[in-house]
C-alpha cells in the first residue's frame, strides 16, 4: 500500500475526533492540586474560546461550596457565550442529588458515573447488576425531566472487559436497546481505563467488540497513564472506532495522570491525519497557564510543551538546519505558538552561535566567532548550557579582551566564609614566570581575595596595587539562579580609570577574572 493510500485509509477511519478536556475535574485529582473558582473560570474560558476544545469537564457534583461557585461561574460565562452545551459535570447515581446540584449551578450536561465492572458493582455498591441498572434508569429519567443531557461513564470498564464482559454487555444492552421509545437517552458512552492497566492491543480488541455489538453508539475513551501508555491507548481506541478522547492539560491526573492534550493532538494530526477543532497555536499558552495554577512543573522534555523540545543542542543539528532544514520534522514549533532555539554550551558549534547571533542582530567576524565559540565551550564545561540572554555579555567580554598573552596568572585559590567570622582567602599567582602565595581576611570573599593580592604585590614586588573605583554586577533577565554574572570593575590607574570585566556563573569568580584582566593590562603597559 502506497503512502497516499495509507493516508486515505486513515482519513476514512478518523474523519473527526471529538476532544473532551478534563483538567478541571480529573486533572484536579493530581496530588496537591486544588484550583480556586476564579482559576477554573479563567482556564475554562481559555479551553473553550481560545483552544476550542469540544467539551470540558469542570467539576464533580456535590464536592464542596468552592466547586459550586466554580461551576456556577463557568456555566454563567458559557450561557452568555452560547457554549453551555460544551460544559459537563461529573455526577453520581445518587437518587437525583447530583442532577439537582448541576441544575442549580446552571449546568445542562451530566457525565453520570456508573460501574463498568461486576467487581465494582457488587463490592463497592453491594448491588446486583439488575439493581444497578434500575438505579441508572431512574437517574436517566430524572435527568430528562430536568432538561439535563446525559453522558454515561462505565467506571473500570477496562477490568470489566477483562474479567466480566457479560456484565458490560448486560448493562449496555439495557441502556441502548429500544431507547428511542424510552423517556431517556444516553448521548455518549464513555469507556475509562480507570486504573491505567491496558495496552494498545487490548484496547483494540475490546473496542472492536464494543463497536461490533453497538455500531451506532458514540463511544469516548478515557485513558490513564500508569504504564506510560495513555497516548498509545488513546490512538488505539480511535483506530478501533472511538469517536471521542478524554485528555488533560500537561497530562495532569491521579497517580501518573491522563493522556496529555498537546501530545494527543499532535499525534492524531501528524501520524493519523485525523481532524479536530483544536487551535494548536494556543496549546503552549494553555500549558503555561495550567502549570502556573496547578503548581505542577512541566518536565523540560515533555513533548510539545516542554521547555527543551524545540531546542537543538548539538552543533551538527544547527548546521544541518542552516543548510537544508535537515533536522526539522512536522512538529514545527510555530504550530504551537513557540519558536526553535539553539542551545549554547560545550556541545554547540559555530552554527549554533551563528543562529543566536543572527537572532540578536549581532554580526561578528569569523575570528571573533571562533573566540566566542571557545569562550562558550569553556563556560559550558561549568554550566552545561548558556542561554541566549547570556550571549551579549559573552560577546562583550570576549571582544573587550585583546587576547594577549597573560603575564599574571591565577594558579589556585580558596576563599572561605563562616558564620561569625570574616571571609578569608589563600591564593597562589604567577607573575612573569614566578609564583607567589598570599593570604588575607576581608569584609567579603572578593575583598579578602584582593587584600591577599595587595599583600603579594607589596611584600614580593614592592609595587602599589591599583585602588578600586567602582564595582558593578549585572545578571541577564529571567530570574535564573544559574545565570551568568557580568562584573565590571573600574580601577584608579595613573591619572585615569581602567575598566575591566569578567563573566562567570559565580559572582566572585567573575570579579576575579576582571581583576586579572586589569593586572595583565598594567603588566603589559609596564613592559612597553
Amino acid at each position: 500500500m502506497g503512502k497516499a493510500e495509507k493516508i486515505n485509509t486513515y482519513q476514512r477511519i478518523l474523519p473527526f475526533i471529538e476532544i473532551m478536556d478534563s483538567t478541571l475535574r480529573d486533572g484536579e485529582q493530581t496530588n496537591g492540586v486544588s484550583f480556586l473558582p476564579h482559576e477554573k473560570l479563567v482556564m475554562a474560558r481559555k479551553l473553550l474560546s481560545d483552544v476550542n476544545v469540544d467539551r470540558i469537564e469542570v467539576a464533580s457534583a456535590r464536592v464542596s461550596e468552592g466547586e459550586r461557585e466554580a461551576v456556577t461561574k463557568i456555566c454563567a460565562y458559557a450561557q452568555k457565550n452560547n457554549l453551555l452545551e460544551r460544559v459537563e459535570v461529573l455526577g453520581f447515581v445518587d437518587g437525583g442529588q447530583s442532577i439537582d446540584w448541576i441544575a442549580e449551578c446552571g449546568g445542562r450536561v451530566v457525565n453520570l458515573l456508573a460501574k463498568g465492572s461486576l467487581k465494582h458493582c457488587t463490592h463497592q455498591l453491594h448491588k446486583t447488576p439488575e439493581e444497578h441498572i434500575s438505579d441508572i434508569k431512574k437517574e436517566l429519567e430524572y435527568a430528562a425531566s430536568k432538561g439535563i443531557r446525559v453522558n454515561l461513564y462505565l467506571e473500570d470498564w477496562s477490568n470489566g472487559m477483562k474479567d466480566s464482559p457479560e456484565y458490560v454487555y448486560q448493562l449496555m444492552d439495557a441502556l441502548t436497546l429500544n431507547v428511542q421509545s424510552s423517556t431517556f437517552n444516553v448521548q455518549r458512552f464513555m469507556l475509562p481505563d480507570t486504573l491505567g492497566v491496558m495496552n494498545p492491543l487490548q484496547v483494540i480488541e475490546y473496542f472492536r467488540k464494543m463497536m461490533k455489538r453497538y455500531p451506532d453508539v458514540h463511544f469516548d475513551f478515557h485513558a490513564h497513564n500508569d504504564y506510560d501508555l495513555a497516548v498509545s491507548n488513546s490512538l488505539a481506541a480511535v483506530l478501533s472506532g472511538a469517536r471521542g478522547l478524554h485528555v488533560t492539560v500537561n497530562g495532569l491526573g491521579e497517580r501518573c495522570g491522563n493522556a496529555p492534550l498537546a501530545s494527543v493532538q499532535a499525534i492524531l494530526k501528524d501520524q493519523f491525519h485525523a481532524k479536530t477543532n483544536l487551535v494548536e497555536s494556543q496549546l503552549n499558552d494553555l500549558s503555561r497557564m495550567v502549570e502556573s495554577f496547578s503548581g505542577i512543573t512541566v518536565a523540560p522534555n515533555q513533548p510539545i510543551v516542554g521547555e527543551n523540545v524545540f531546542t537543538q543542542v548539538a552543533g551538527v543539528h544547527a548546521d544541518g538546519d542552516t543548510k537544508d532544514q535537515l533536522y526539522f520534522n512536522e512538529l514545527m514549533p510555530e504550530r504551537f505558538g513557540r519558536k526553535r532555539e539553539y542551545a549554547l554550551g560545550k556541545q554547540s558549534g559555530r552554527a549554533n552561535i551563528a543562529k543566536n547571533l543572527e537572532e540578536l542582530g549581532l554580526e561578528l567576524t569569523p575570528e571573533q566567532t571562533r573566540r566566542v565559540t571557545e569562550r562558550i565551550t569553556e563556560l559550558g564545561d561549568k554550566k552545561e548550557i548558556v542561554t541566549q540572554d547570556d550571549l551579549p555579555y559573552i560577546v562583550s567580554d570576549v571582544l573587550k579582551h585583546d587576547g594577549s598573552e597573560e603575564k599574571v596568572k591565577l594558579i589556585s585559590y580558596i576563599v572561605t566564609t563562616a558564620y561569625g567570622l570574616k571571609p578569608g582567602a589563600n591564593i597562589k599567582v604567577e607573575i612573569n614566570g614566578q609564583e607567589f602565595e598570599g593570604s588575607a581576611v576581608g569584609d567579603g570573599q572578593y575583598d579578602a581575595f584582593v587584600k591577599a593580592l595587595r599583600h603579594i604585590y607589596k611584600k614580593y614586588l614592592d609595587r602599589t596595587f591599583p585602588t578600586l573605583a567602582n564595582y558593578q554586577v549585572s545578571i541577564p533577565p529571567g530570574g535564573r539562579t544559574d545565570a551568568l554574572v557580568q562584573t565590571v570593575i573600574s580601577w584608579h590607574y595613573k591619572d585615569g580609570l581602567l575598566r575591566t570585566r569578567g563573566l562567570d556563573a559565580d559572582q566572585t569568580e567573575a570579579a576575579i577574572k576582571a581583576t586579572f584582566k586589569m593586572l595583565n593590562i598594567i603588566e603589559s603597559d609596564l613592559t612597553k
